[in-house]
């Protein structure tokens, strides 16, 4: 089953083209990379699914809906940038999202917390960059969506709490949806991914099954990363 499907997907934000002609089928039960270098049209790609820009061209379905009201109820979606209010507690969070979301799982969110040693009580305002980062990933993930758009899930956080985060992801999410994650750092979300996408200048350069480019190129997702955009 397809769960998400873009034809000719175009935004463009002045004179500025971010997204061109994007044509992009995602079926259901995958973990996909969505790779490229800043500027690449990562974020707006998956605003765009969210709902939170509108195309200047083409069209995004998710389970064959506009992205809207609906499609909010099914989509699970980690923004870069923090939306706390800092009077808020953690706890508060949890609460928020257990009233505003039917498919959130409060009892999953608690266990998470735990694991990351986050205490429910305190206070937004009183957490580090990094710990902000983790509350709002076990929030997301915490829900059975039927697709989960994560920007950026790691790039805020050490590199020894990583491997847990994508432990997390993989290990918490409901297995008949799919996984999208945007990331720069490709070496540490290679080993969960089964396909991904390399955008470049807001078009879609490649998009392939992970093992069949190491069986058919004989590479790494990160070397052929590093061969297309030459980094």
């Amino acid at each position: 089953m397809t769960i998400l499907n873009s034809t000719g997907l175009t935004k463009v934000f002045g004179q500025t083209i971010a997204l061109n002609k994007v044509d992009l089928a995602i079926e259901a039960g995958r973990v996909i990379g969505l790779l490229g270098p800043n500027g690449s049209g990562k974020t707006t790609f998956l605003k765009l699914c969210n709902g939170l820009l509108t195309p200047t061209g083409g069209s995004v379905k998710i389970a064959d809906m506009s992205p809207g009201v609906q499609t909010k109820a099914i989509v699970s979606f980690l923004p870069e940038d923090n939306y706390f209010s800092d009077w808020m507690k953690v706890r508060d969070m949890v609460s928020f999202f257990a009233d505003f979301y039917a498919d959130f799982d409060a009892a999953k969110a608690a266990e998470m917390l735990k694991a990351l040693n986050i205490e429910p009580s305190a206070h937004i305002k009183s957490l580090s960059k990094g710990t902000k980062e983790k509350v709002q990933l076990i929030l997301v993930m915490a829900r059975k969506a039927r697709l989960y758009l994560l920007d950026e899930p790691i790039g805020g956080v050490d590199p020894a709490v990583r491997d847990y985060i994508l432990r997390t992801i993989i290990s918490n999410y409901n297995p008949e949806a799919s996984v999208i994650i945007s990331t720069h750092l490709i070496a540490d979300v290679e080993q969960v991914l089964d396909e991904v996408i390399f955008l470049k200048e807001g078009e879609i350069a490649l998009h392939e099954d992970v093992d069949k480019i190491r069986e058919e190129k004989g590479t790494s997702v990160d070397q052929l990363f590093r061969e297309v955009f030459k980094c």
